[in-house]
């Protein structure tokens, strides 16, 4: 995708963890607008009241993207995207894992390595090792500038910083401190899942991305889908800045009940 002069990339999240997850993309030159959901794991209500707090209407979304068919990303996607008209983007193997819930009739497919435009955003897919059907992660150009997104991923692979190379903005999941789910009340089943290669990225393996991926033009960098059993902001706060010493990036984090307000990527 070629560059517009004046266009901007903005991103904002409704919300980040395991109660539920959606994150805003927008791409705007002062005369169009495209805007695009990545993941709807909120319920109907709650999907438009915090859309509301962020200043869009549904009907100016474009298209929802999923990445995956657990129920804090894609909970209420089929109904939303249904009642607002909207186009579903996924996996096939998130449709076959989701289908009987299906009430949308524009539903496009992708899977890894597919690049596919909405407006004015160009996503590419790029598959992460998570125990679902064909989960995906994306990043997303407007022409200027290019977001990445990673989250519920079991481990770093060379596949996937590879993705996310040249990224002017990163979400990177950090679910868990190691020691405190070691610690944690969570029964050994549960305990081998999170921290298993299908599983979720702790704080360590955030920072080990961080230290790996191309960062040369990396200016912003949120950590999301912090467990609020398993994790304090600070740890992963602290993670993620050491890993980014001496970058400049903007580091902040993203929190279940607010997300965070909108950022532009210049």
């Amino acid at each position: 995708m070629s560059r517009t002069p004046g266009r901007r990339l903005a991103f904002s999240s409704l919300g980040s963890g395991s109660k539920g997850n959606a994150l805003l993309v927008s791409a705007s030159d002062g005369v169009t607008a495209t805007r695009v959901m990545l993941d709807c794991g909120f319920g109907l209500r709650e999907t438009e009241r915090r859309l509301a707090r962020a200043g869009i209407a549904p009907a100016s979304l474009s298209a929802i993207i999923i990445t995956h068919e657990h129920s804090d990303h894609a909970g209420s996607v089929f109904q939303f995207a249904a009642r607002h008209r909207l186009q579903v983007w996924m996996s096939h193997g998130t449709f076959h894992a989701l289908e009987r819930k299906s009430h949308v009739e524009n539903i496009c497919f992708c899977r890894d390595g597919d690049t596919f435009a909405v407006g004015d955003l160009q996503f590419t897919a790029f598959t992460i090792p998570h125990d679902a059907r064909e989960p995906l992660q994306f990043h997303v150009t407007d022409g200027n500038s290019k977001l990445g997104m990673l989250t519920d991923a079991g481990q770093i692979t060379p596949h996937l910083t590879l993705a996310l190379k040249g990224c002017d903005a990163l979400m990177i999941e950090c679910n868990h401190d190691v020691q405190m789910l070691a610690d944690s009340s969570y029964p050994g089943f549960l305990k081998a899942r999170i921290k298993g290669a299908h599983g979720h990225l702790s704080n360590d393996d955030a920072a080990r991305c961080i230290e790996e991926v191309d960062r040369t033009r990396l200016k912003k960098i949120i950590g999301a889908h912090l467990s609020q059993q398993n994790n304090r902001p600070e740890l992963a706060l602290g993670k993620l800045k050491e890993a980014a010493k001496g970058s400049g990036a903007e580091i902040i984090l993203a929190s279940q009940e607010g997300g965070f307000g909108w950022m532009t990527v210049e």
